[in-house]
């Protein structure tokens, strides 16, 4: 008999579902996939950096093709056995293994601030793209991930970015800048920061590094969260939580 696979350990670099005390960052990158996907329906799709493959799955869904890429084994070995609708691939981000203009939309959410070099990798899903295509990514705005500090807080990450200082690599990638929004608490989750002592955020942070149980309502305030809990949008970029950003490359003309 079939047995489900063992779920990918927590390590600070990807984010896993099915974890109570981990749901309010599934939620909160779950919302960006839902708020895309319309823009991946019937397309070649790559996620670059597929993580746990849980999105490369949504996407799935409304695609006519998902590649998902990782450098991790583990985790290209779990995306093959949990999400097979998912053709799985290990690889590095900066030389992807695909033919020129062969992708119709590289989809990159919460990665490419765990990269070292962000220019050679944006170069690379402009090439792989096709002309006209889609490059989706979300990241941690830096204002308000890493406040005040000229290195991450998150000591998995290389370089966040700003919404003006990620503008500025896409387009010196020659892309695009459709729109740039930004993901923000809703109603729900603004009422738990003022429950929590003003941040909801740093109420988890705080019991995560103290390194023992959590207290029974901040687990129950958590695992209740929805991806609806979220908002995206264009007013307030500077102080929203995560970037989302449409890039576009540019189409061939005559």
């Amino acid at each position: 008999m079939d047995t489900a696979p063992e779920p990918l350990p927590l390590t600070g670099e990807r984010t896993v579902p099915g974890i109570a005390e981990e749901n309010y960052w599934f939620r909160r990158h779950e919302v960006v996939y839902e708020h895309l996907l319309t823009r991946c329906t019937g397309k070649v799709i790559l996620e670059a950096g597929s993580g746990e493959g849980y999105g490369a799955d949504m996407i799935a869904n409304v695609a006519t093709t998902v590649v998902g890429l990782d450098y991790d084994a583990s985790a290209a070995t779990h995306v093959s056995v949990r999400y097979p609708r998912v053709k799985m691939l290990r690889g590095n981000l900066a030389q992807l293994p695909f033919a020129d203009d062969s992708v119709d939309v590289v989809v990159n959410f919460q990665v490419i601030e765990h990269l070292w070099d962000q220019a050679q990798f944006l170069a690379e899903c402009y090439r792989v793209l096709t002309p006209g295509g889609l490059l989706l990514i979300s990241t941690p705005n830096r204002i308000t991930f890493s406040p005040g500090r000229d290195t991450p807080l998150n000591p998995f990450h290389t370089r966040e970015l700003a919404a003006s200082e990620l503008t500025e690599l896409l387009e010196e990638a020659q892309f695009g800048v459709e729109t740039m929004t930004g993901v923000h608490h809703g109603q729900v989750l603004r009422d738990l920061d003022v429950k929590h002592g003003g941040s909801f955020i740093d109420a988890q942070i705080e019991r995560a590094l103290a390194g023992r149980p959590w207290p029974a309502d901040l687990t129950a305030d958590v695992a209740a969260i929805r991806s609806s809990d979220f908002d995206i949008q264009e007013a307030d970029i500077d102080a929203s939580l995560d970037l989302v950003a449409i890039a576009v490359k540019p189409a061939v003309t005559e």
